[in-house]
């Protein structure tokens, strides 16, 4: 049954519902203990009573809770009262990359911005061991400050899981309580060729989506979407990245390589890891004069950039929770 608004979830005061979906349910409360606002996902009733599925939603909580950085949705509990089981996360103000790129590509310099903050966050998954295999714009968020925030590790190779093998198909998306040898999973569009092969995967088939995320930041247009799931497929497995320079001219050709490389089919061609790919973009440097970029000398990866402190200002946002099957987006007016 839904939270009823004022009532109390462990030590969180449920202020107002945020949105619903066929796998949960998110409100807006206020830590009783910190003073914060918080976002709280509910699993349904019918799923926590699904070992597999319960399993899951905690196996996600568990892997975000490892990965304490600022571009991953930070969650701060994970609990169950009687027969609810929840998880809370930070309340995000902003809007998901695919809203904010709005089918037109960005300002190379923003694209850059943006692939840097993504690849830190992954880079940090990564060094725990943990694949996300579901990268897309959806699964992104940029906060009002700017600061990129990756969401829904519900796909996640943990450690734990390490053994099996996923990729991605459906309409839409494909998700199951845990994954096996041959099992297609993730989503259309965004995945690498061994991920629509059902082959084992590793770090290397997130680099391949940030490569399809950022043609898409660059040029406003999906690398290898097409009318179908089994054309997209198709095109992942056989078709080269679409020129980009007939929809962006100022893209350099230090970055066209760049992206190449993490697009390549071949995962031993691509780059070996999201370190190497973090110098290869923090090389990559756009102009305050010209919206082209231009190659500097710039030999390590850039620190990560300080988060703003907010207005106070009072803002219409979109506020995201992504756990486990998915995030689910709402409308909030506040201050």
């Amino acid at each position: 049954m839904p939270l009823q608004i004022g009532t109390r979830l462990g030590a969180y005061d449920i202020l107002e519902k945020l949105g619903a979906g066929g796998m949960g349910e998110v409100y807006r409360a206020r830590d009783s203990r910190l003073n914060r606002d918080v976002a709280i996902k509910v699993l349904p009733e019918a799923l926590a009573r699904d070992p597999a599925a319960l399993a899951r939603f905690e196996r996600e909580a568990q892997a975000v809770a490892a990965l304490s950085h600022p571009n991953i949705l930070a969650i701060h509990d994970f609990a169950e009262q009687g027969a609810t089981v929840y998880a809370v996360t930070e309340l995000l103000e902003g809007e998901t990359l695919r809203a904010r790129m709005g089918g037109q590509p960005l300002p190379v310099r923003k694209a850059v911005e943006y692939g840097i903050h993504i690849v830190r966050g992954i880079s940090a998954a990564h060094e725990r061991g943990i694949v996300h295999r579901d990268l897309k714009p959806e699964n992104i968020f940029v906060t009002r400050d700017g600061v990129v925030k990756i969401l829904d590790f519900g796909l996640a190779k943990t450690p734990a899981i390490a053994g099996a093998a996923s990729a991605a198909t459906g309409a839409g998306e494909t998700r199951m309580a845990d994954t096996a040898a041959g099992t297609v999973m993730g989503t259309a569009g965004y995945m690498s060729p061994e991920q629509v092969r059902a082959q084992p995967l590793d770090q290397r088939t997130d680099i391949f989506s940030f490569g399809a995320i950022l043609y898409e930041m660059l040029t406003g247009r999906r690398a290898f979407v097409r009318e179908t799931v089994p054309e997209t497929m198709s095109a992942i497995l056989r078709n080269d990245l679409p020129d980009i320079h007939s929809s962006n001219p100022q893209v350099s050709l230090p970055l066209e390589q760049v992206l190449r490389r993490c697009v390549d089919k071949d995962p031993a061609r691509r780059f070996e890891g999201m370190h190497d790919l973090a110098v290869a973009l923090g090389t990559i440097e756009v102009t305050s004069t010209s919206s082209t970029t231009a190659v500097t000398s710039v030999p390590q990866f850039v620190p990560p950039l300080p988060e703003k402190r907010r207005a106070g200002l009072p803002i219409a946002a979109l506020v995201v929770v992504a756990l486990a099957f998915g995030a689910i987006v709402a409308m909030v007016n506040g201050c």
